[in-house]
């Protein structure tokens, strides 16, 4: 028998080479048309980044592969620079099949592959290669099986899944014109990647159209290899114009109508459904996010009319899954009801107030399916269907991160928590289980060691990891504060695996605290939009409380005259701010692809929470780094990735240049070839820890 894995490579590259121990998990699962069969994508080992289609059938409880890359291509996959920058916007790292669509029944899914377009026939287990023209992006089946649309070169096209006549239902008809995909703001801050919606019917599409000439043009070059040519990107920064968006009824005749509604009040299009329940639904939303609109779009004139019109003071929120018709024409959306985030459905309340809901997964005949956190246990999600007759079933328990599908009597569910290594996937049919789906997933040769607690007044969800082989009160350790602590982004929550490295970091040799402060998902409105205005300062704030909590509760196994902070993205931009604004409290920081000039990052996510600079330029001063760069007196090191195009490296080097202006030393770590999503080479990602580790130890005296 091999070695184990984890015996013979260091966490650091074990930690790469797995993305992060998720490779070889069972993913992308979806339940089929009366719940006879659960398809998904997984890789072949714990390693392997290649993803194969699988079915599991539940009758016969057993798997089968229906699409394997290596057999299909006979070669090396190919992306083009437009799949690429789809799968940046995901944080999608994995290749061969990532994602896949079926139809109606489930019988036949199609997906994309080295840029062409596949099609597996689910019961006899056959794929094939359908012609196409061009490199093939987002490939989606109608509901009836028997076309398959797909983006390419700006177009939007389609194909008979008989392989005949395929052809362009529109083109551009611009140079910056894009037909069928969501623009950039869309996919990298809505959580819409997609740009089309097949008619239930399957003789028409509902089109996005974007064009992105009044949007900014920026340039990402790659500094270390001087002969590339630098990539144009049109990057829409805080208070500059947006891709004009518009959105379209295009049928496989040809015809195209035009969808109406006040794009000026309303330009942001957030969402979009249609189903066989009824016509078609979006949410729009306006530029400064506080007014949103439901509205319904007869697919015939284009014209669309009110169902609800949202408003809050602060922002609307932009749920998951909603919009959407349930049956009978009723049309579900989301309301927050006493601070507790709930589906509605035609207005009412839909379900019980204990579940706070993330994301709708469907709508169907038996209800409405969420992902929800119970109001007692922010870091548990589970899967729970809503009925119609206003029952709430759980189908997860525990103190566990849960999720999955369900439909007509069979559910698949994800599981994992803080007492499992890893996570299981499990089928269950008409409530019993009826099996498990294989699990590739490396074994880091470790589990988290994890204490959970409600830090300050406030109780903020903390986790405290302390090294393994740490005896309680035997001596003192330096804290590091190792947070995300920002919009979107939890980290304290149910799964052992979600705290791997942060144990890894504890086990040279400090006490590791994760908190989610203000601002972080999963607590209610009131909590989210606490941070307006004053993200950076509150959530700092907030940082600031848990650690004290900590020192409180372990008064002799921390030393908080011995505080670093490390995080990225907006960790690393807390990170940073933390030793700029409190060098009274921390010692120093290692801040990875930080947001240093929130005028800097992109129109939806930065004016949400900081408005308009132009409007609000005292809060974009507030919320600066640049501005407190005199101040530094702590280490600080900076970490990015240069080919960065979400946040670009300006950010670091922009902040570099202030320091330098000030006569404050620091420490830059440029990544190079590195986008947003973390070095994944293995000796990079390796060397990176242990250059972060010892800086760490360095200025704590660890």
């Amino acid at each position: 028998m091999a070695e184990p894995l984890h015996e013979t490579t260091s966490f650091n590259r074990l930690y790469a080479r797995t993305q992060r121990f998720t490779l070889g998990v069972p993913r992308a699962l979806s339940v089929t048309a009366e719940g006879g069969r659960v398809l998904f994508v997984r890789t072949p080992s714990g390693t392997s980044r290649t993803g194969a289609l699988w079915a599991y059938d539940v009758a016969d409880r057993t798997e089968r592969l229906l699409a394997e890359p290596d057999q299909l291509l006979g070669g090396a996959e190919e992306l083009s620079a437009e799949e690429r920058a789809r799968r940046e916007r995901s944080r999608e790292a994995g290749a061969g099949v990532v994602a896949y669509a079926t139809d109606r029944a489930g019988a036949t899914a199609s997906f994309a592959l080295s840029g062409r377009l596949w099609l597996t026939d689910v019961a006899a287990g056959t794929t094939r290669e359908l012609p196409a023209t061009g490199s093939v992006i987002d490939p989606r089946l109608d509901p009836t099986g028997t076309h398959v649309a797909y983006a390419s070169g700006g177009a939007l096209r389609v194909v008979g899944t008989d392989g005949e006549g395929d052809r362009a239902l529109v083109e551009p008809d611009g140079e910056h014109v894009v037909w069928g995909q969501a623009e950039f703001v869309a996919a990298e801050d809505m959580d819409r990647t997609r740009g089309y919606w097949w008619a239930p019917d399957g003789q028409s599409l509902l089109v996005e159209r974007y064009d992105e000439s009044p949007v900014q043009v920026w340039y990402v070059a790659d500094p270390a290899n001087p002969a590339t040519e630098p990539v144009a990107h049109r990057y829409p920064a805080a208070g500059t114009p947006n891709a004009d968006v518009t959105l379209w009824v295009v049928g496989l005749d040809g015809s195209r109508v035009e969808v109406g509604w006040d794009r000026e009040a309303f330009p942001y299009l957030t969402r979009a459904s249609w189903s066989s329940y009824g016509d078609p639904v979006l949410q729009v939303m306006s530029r400064d996010q506080a007014s949103a609109q439901v509205l319904s779009v007869d697919p015939v004139t284009g014209a669309t009319s009110l169902v609800h019109a949202q408003r809050d003071d602060v922002w609307v929120d932009a749920v998951v899954g909603v919009p959407a018709r349930g049956p009978e024409g009723r049309t579900v959306w989301h309301a927050d009801v006493d601070d507790v985030r709930r589906v509605v459905v035609d207005g009412e309340p839909l379900g019980d107030d204990r579940w706070y809901v993330r994301s709708v997964l469907s709508v169907d005949d038996e209800g409405v399916l969420v992902s929800a956190t119970p109001n007692d246990d922010v870091t548990a999600v589970h899967l729970v269907r809503f009925g119609w007759g206003g029952t709430s079933t759980a189908l997860s328990d525990g103190a566990a991160s849960c999720g999955g599908d369900s439909s007509d009597g069979t559910t698949v569910l994800t599981r994992a928590a803080l007492d499992t290594d890893g996570v299981r996937v499990s089928v269950h049919r008409a409530g019993a289980e009826v099996g498990e789906l294989v699990n590739h997933q490396v074994y880091p040769g470790f589990r988290p060691s994890v204490t959970l607690m409600r830090a300050g007044k406030r109780g903020i969800r903390t986790a405290v990891l302390f090294p393994r082989d740490h005896e309680r009160g035997s001596r003192r350790l330096p804290v590091l504060m190792d947070p995300y602590g920002g919009p979107h982004g939890q980290r304290v929550a149910a799964s052992s695996r979600i705290f791997l490295e942060s144990q890894w970091l504890a086990d040279q040799g400090f006490c590791v605290v994760v908190a989610d402060g203000r601002g972080t998902p999963g607590m209610g409105a009131a909590w989210d939009r606490a941070i307006r205005d004053d993200v950076l300062p509150v959530a700092l704030q907030d940082q600031v409380d848990a650690l004290a909590a900590v020192a409180e509760a372990h008064p002799d196994d921390v030393d908080t005259s011995r505080v670093g902070i490390t995080g990225w993205s907006f960790g690393g931009e807390l990170a940073g701010y933390a030793v700029l604004a409190r060098p009274d409290v921390f010692g120093c920081a290692v801040a990875g692809a930080p947001v240093t000039d929130q005028a800097l990052y992109d129109t939806f996510y930065t004016e949400r929470y900081f408005g308009m600079p132009d409007q609000q330029p005292e809060v974009y001063e507030r919320n600066s780094l640049l501005r407190l760069a005199p101040q530094l007196e702590r280490p600080l090191m900076l970490i990015h990735g240069m080919v960065d195009d979400n946040v670009v490296v300006a950010h670091t080097l922009q902040l570099s240049a202030a320091l330098l202006a000030a006569g404050k030393p620091h420490t830059v770590l440029p990544l190079t070839g590195v986008t947003h999503m973390s070095a994944s080479q293995e000796a990079v990602a390796e060397n990176l820890e242990l250059l972060r580790v010892d800086f760490l130890r360095t200025h704590l005296s660890a």
